[in-house]
């Protein structure tokens, strides 16, 4: 297991205005927000008894009053310089008003030098 969070923090963080919290926004009066989850953190290799490396996947959330569009390429910007890779990206209506877009990114992480791999 590698943890993993504070770097995607740290990268969500670094985008221009927007909120950013885990899982749902903390205060629904500052939009656009940002949510982030840890959705996967499994073994995927073991060397010498030990794990050596894991699979994690992330979702990541906009919710906004207007067009997420610019945010959401903010964000592949800097989750996929972490060697991330995106896998799923899709507006999800809601109820309300808001536009929300929610994206999936994962990769394969050494344990000792927190270096990303893909898969394929």
């Amino acid at each position: 297991m590698v943890n993993f969070k504070p770097i995607i923090y740290k990268k969500l963080k670094e985008i221009e205005g927007v909120t950013v919290s885990e899982e749902y926004p903390n205060d629904w009066s500052k939009l656009p927000a940002v949510t982030y989850s840890e959705e996967d953190n499994s073994t995927y290799e073991v060397v010498d008894n030990k794990e050596s490396t894991c699979r994690i996947i992330y979702r990541i959330e906009v919710w906004s009053e207007r067009s997420t569009s610019e945010i959401v390429l903010n964000i592949d910007k800097a989750i996929t310089s972490l060697g991330l890779k995106r896998t799923f990206c899709k507006d999800a209506p809601v109820p309300s008003k808001l536009k929300h877009k929610v994206l999936r990114y994962e990769g394969i992480v050494d344990i000792k030098t927190f270096r990303v791999y893909q898969r394929n």
